[in-house]
């Protein structure tokens, strides 16, 4: 858990400040599950100009709680925690000071969204929390009071989490868990799953990360590790120790995060997945009549492949649809093998390419639209997608043919300004895996929507 806090303060000298306001949103990684906001009588006057700031006045604290009368309630939804702040080396001083006035010693672990910002967001014009959250298409509302400031910093963290894709800030979660004593059994890991679209991170006792995977319903999929009978099954169940997952809502964005994530943090069980997984490719040849000819065979780093495939078979029955849909001939696309015409010909459902009965720059202009409609060269679109819940939709970006990566987007706020959704993008690196996952994708999607700019 982490305890996400903003304190506002009278102002004055160092260590003589004393609290005005608090609020503490207890964040699991994925929701706020626990809240407390409270003025605080700081039994001191405030400084005019953090009056002026904040709007809070000494009269509005004159009935407000003192920090003793709210302390225990502190320490109860920081117990346990990892302490995060926008500046955290401030507002854990602050906090240190109150409690040690108290002659009680308060500690925690923190985390500093600014550090953290400068690391995973560079080249920020400023990292203060209003320039920053704005930057990023976070609303902020009640700018300087403890309760704005601190959700803020809660939704500013939320997307530091998606960005930090080497999980660094999980990692060092996990294990201050495991410094706890938390081992929690097989079956209490798995109930501890949601029945959602994401990615999932399955750690050993020392907090690393042993495999990462991908689901459209991870508590099942989770439970299958569990209940598997394989050596890898087996060595999972046997060093396991915590498990941490995202929620994407798209099953797109969840291939693309596990495509990545793996190559990122080469995880000891996930071999297969380090090396491509697309062995198979469509190429388009010029033959010696001049015809544009449309074969799949092996992927070959050296060709310029149009969409690739999982296996041989998926890619034959991907070239059958394709040849129907553009209306190709099955000779000259390697389905059908003949010195002579094909059998569609036979049966009227192919126009002569194979036996030279249409000219080559009829039948290449239909090898064109089908190259057009499914290679990425040059396309910018926006790939739009399930959200995480009902109020939200993803978008996928891609630009010159190039993946830039993803971003969530309030369901009434219609991404179609491409400024806007580069502030509030997750970026990721493009390769042929992330540009055939998509491509794959594409083919086999109901739902997704597709917007060219």
């Amino acid at each position: 858990m982490y305890a996400i806090l903003d304190i506002e303060t009278t102002g004055g000298q160092f260590n003589e400040e004393g609290i005005t306001e608090i609020a503490i949103y207890k964040f699991d990684g994925h929701e706020v599950v626990d809240q407390f906001i409270s003025l605080v009588n700081p039994e001191i006057p405030i400084q005019p100009f953090v009056a002026k700031l904040t709007g809070i006045n000494n009269a509005m604290l004159s009935s407000a709680p003192k920090f003793f009368e709210v302390a225990k309630r502190i320490i109860e939804i920081t117990s346990d925690c990892i302490i995060v702040a926008h500046n955290a080396s401030f507002d854990y001083r602050i906090l240190r000071t109150e409690f040690r006035r108290l002659g009680y010693n308060f500690e925690s672990k923190t985390l500093c969204t600014v550090e953290l910002a400068q690391k995973l967001i560079p080249e920020q014009p400023s990292y203060s929390l209003g320039k920053l959250v704005r930057s990023l298409g976070i609303p902020i509302a009640d700018r300087h009071r403890a309760s704005g400031d601190a959700i803020a910093t809660t939704k500013l963290f939320k997307i530091l989490l998606e960005k930090d894709l080497e999980k660094t800030i999980v990692k060092d979660f996990v294990k201050f868990e495991i410094e706890k004593g938390i081992s929690p059994k097989l079956q209490d890991l798995v109930n501890q799953m949601p029945a959602k679209t994401g990615v999932y991170y399955i750690h050993n006792e020392g907090g690393n990360l042993i495999y990462i995977g991908k689901s459209l319903n991870i508590k099942k999929r989770v439970n299958q590790h569990f209940t598997g009978i394989t050596t890898k099954s087996k060595r999972i169940q046997a060093e396991v120790i915590t498990i941490t997952y995202e929620e994407t809502g798209s099953e797109l964005i969840a291939l693309l995060k596990e495509s990545e994530e793996v190559k990122i943090n080469r995880p000891r069980h996930n071999r297969s997945q380090k090396k491509s997984f697309f062995p198979f490719a469509i190429y388009v040849e010029k033959d010696s009549n001049g015809y544009l000819n449309v074969k799949l065979g092996k992927a070959d780093g050296r060709k310029k492949e149009i969409t690739s495939f999982v296996s041989l078979q998926e890619g034959k029955n991907a070239l059958f649809k394709f040849t129907a849909k553009y209306h190709l001939c099955q000779k000259l696309t390697g389905l059908y093998q003949s010195k002579k015409e094909c059998f569609q010909y036979k049966i009227k459902e192919c126009d002569g390419a194979c036996i030279g009965e249409i000219t080559p720059e009829i039948y290449n202009l239909r090898v064109q639209q089908f190259i057009s409609e499914n290679s990425f060269e040059n396309k910018s679109m926006i790939l739009l997608d399930r959200g995480r819940n009902v109020n939200e939709r993803s978008a996928i970006l891609i630009e010159n043919g190039i993946y830039k990566g993803y971003a969530y987007y309030d369901l009434n706020y219609q991404i179609t300004n491409i400024e806007i959704l580069k502030k509030i993008l997750i970026p990721m690196q493009h390769n042929r895996d992330v540009k055939n996952i998509i491509q794959q994708y594409i083919r086999k999607s109901k739902s997704l929507k597709i917007h060219y700019f």
